[in-house]
Order: C-alpha cells, then sequence, then structure tokens
C-alpha cells in the first residue's frame, strides 16, 4: 500500500473504511464535472471506486475538463512512481455513476483484461425509468447500430434498435414502481449480456421507458443538443428533472479462474431521492 498522502481535501487516513475524494479543480469547470470519487476496495494490486456523474473516465484533450484518470493518478502517486500503472478496465458514460475497477500494475491488467476478454466479469446496473414496465421481467435481445447509418440523425453518436445492426441483449428486472414528485418511475435492474455502446440506455428507450435525466434516449433528444450549445441552464433542469442520466453501475463480479471477487456501489444521493431507497 502507498504511503499517506495529500488530497485537495485534506490528509488521507488508511483503513477499511470508504475514503472519498476530491481533487483540485477550477470553479467553472465544477459546474460541468464532479470529481468528488469514493474508494470501495483496494489491494496492492487494484482500487476499485464509486464514480460520481457527471465525470469522464479518460482525459479526451490535453488540458480539458479533470477526468477519473486524473484523480486516480493524484491518488497513485506513490505507486506510479514506483513503477506501477492506472489500467481501468471497466469504462463508464460520463453521466453514469458507479463501480470501477482499476488495476495498479501490468499483471493485474493482464488478470483482469483476460477476464473482461473471456466474459468473466459481469455488471448490474440500476436504472430509474419514467412510467412503469408492464413487465416484471424482460430479455430483451435487439440488435442496435449508429442511427445516421439507416437514417437522418441531429445526433451523431446515437444508436438504435434495427434488425441489421449487432447483436445486443440486456435482462431487465423491476426491482420498484412509485411516485416521486408526482411522476411514475421505476427502478431499473439492468445486467447487459453483450457491450455495445449505450446497451442499456437504447433498450430501455426502445421498450418505452427512457432512463430518466437521459438527453439523448430520453423524451426529447433536442435536449442533448441544447446542452452542446449551451451547457446546464436551468430550463434543461426543469425538462429533465435531474441534472445527470439515472444510471448507476451498482455491481461488479469478477469469476475469473484465479481470481473471484464481488463488489457493490451504493447509489449516490442524487439516485437515492428518485429510486425511493
Amino acid at each position: 500500500m502507498r504511503s499517506p498522502c495529500k488530497t485537495a481535501s485534506g490528509s488521507r487516513s488508511h483503513g477499511s473504511a470508504c475514503i472519498h475524494l476530491r481533487f483540485a479543480t477550477a470553479v467553472s469547470v465544477l459546474r460541468a464535472v464532479n470529481t468528488a470519487f469514493t474508494v470501495l476496495d483496494e489491494t496492492d494490486d487494484y482500487i476499485v471506486v464509486n464514480k460520481p456523474a457527471p465525470l469522464q473516465i479518460h482525459p479526451s484533450v490535453p488540458n480539458g475538463t479533470p477526468t477519473l484518470w486524473h484523480g486516480l493518478r493524484d491518488l497513485l502517486a506513490y505507486e506510479i512512481a514506483n513503477g506501477g500503472q492506472i489500467s481501468i478496465i471497466n469504462r463508464l458514460d460520463r453521466e453514469t455513476s458507479g463501480a470501477v475497477l482499476v488495476a495498479k500494475h501490468a499483471a493485474a491488467a493482464r488478470l483482469f483484461g483476460m477476464a473482461m476478454q473471456d466474459h468473466h466479469i459481469r455488471k448490474t446496473y440500476l436504472a430509474i425509468v419514467h412510467g412503469w414496465p408492464e413487465w416484471d421481467q424482460r430479455d430483451l435481445d435487439a440488435p442496435i447500430l449508429r442511427k445516421g447509418d439507416v437514417t437522418e440523425s441531429p445526433i451523431w453518436v446515437k444508436q438504435m434498435v434495427h434488425p441489421d445492426g449487432a447483436a445486443c441483449r440486456t435482462e431487465f428486472r423491476v426491482l420498484s414502481r412509485h411516485h416521486h414528485a408526482g411522476i411514475a418511475v421505476a427502478l431499473v435492474e439492468a445486467k447487459p449480456i453483450t457491450g455495445r455502446m449505450h446497451q442499456i440506455r437504447v433498450h430501455l428507450s426502445h421498450l418505452g421507458h427512457p432512463i430518466l435525466g437521459d438527453k439523448i434516449y430520453g423524451t426529447d433528444e433536442t435536449c442533448y443538443l441544447e446542452f452542446i450549445d449551451t451547457g446546464w441552464t436551468p430550463a434543461l433542469e426543469e425538462k429533465l428533472l435531474i441534472s445527470r442520466q439515472a444510471l448507476h453501475s451498482h455491481q461488479l463480479e469478477v469469476q475469473a479462474p484465479n481470481f473471484r471477487r464481488t463488489w457493490e456501489a451504493p447509489l449516490l444521493d442524487e439516485l437515492r431521492v428518485w429510486a425511493a431507497v
């Protein structure tokens, strides 16, 4: 384990308790990102964190907004200085929170990389969706592709269900149905069997129950275009009801021949309110 170090919020202590960390950012950037992540588990081989949202996993441009990678670089400075590395194993969208596994050296990165390749890493998500699904469980096998490949789409990255798409399967289970602020929502567990881009979001939208706060696959895709033009505004908050998409990586399970472990990331406060848990 590393020697104790300083963070932007003060001294960091070791032990079994969860540790909350926030790395230094400019005030203007904090309106666009949430840099406070929580350490769920850590050994000499890996670290597992509960990523907040919105926060990108990796930098996309030099000197851009802070990312989870930047925070891990600061946290693991001692390990990196002694030959370690940062290998993020499972990646989440900017607006998806939850469990992220990070290897701290090359051997661990190989182990987890092979586990991912051999489908020995299983992921379980929680989503808060519009409306009440009529089904309690649903196994959806529906291929997806980029919408712009088959029709006009103002959003380049947007995916859609289409028979010519790549195989895509997700298992869903309704955990609760309730009202919040007079709005009918449901808490849904999602287990992606395949690993396509935006898979859970596309499938839930296809089923008629888009994820709360989803700017692309929600009730109005122009929210995404407006967000790109103006950033986050009170008008968008009124339309979307929540400042991020309500999708959370709740459980991460590694069942490799020589490594077995399961981690759970609790829902963050902004989702817990809507989930009624």
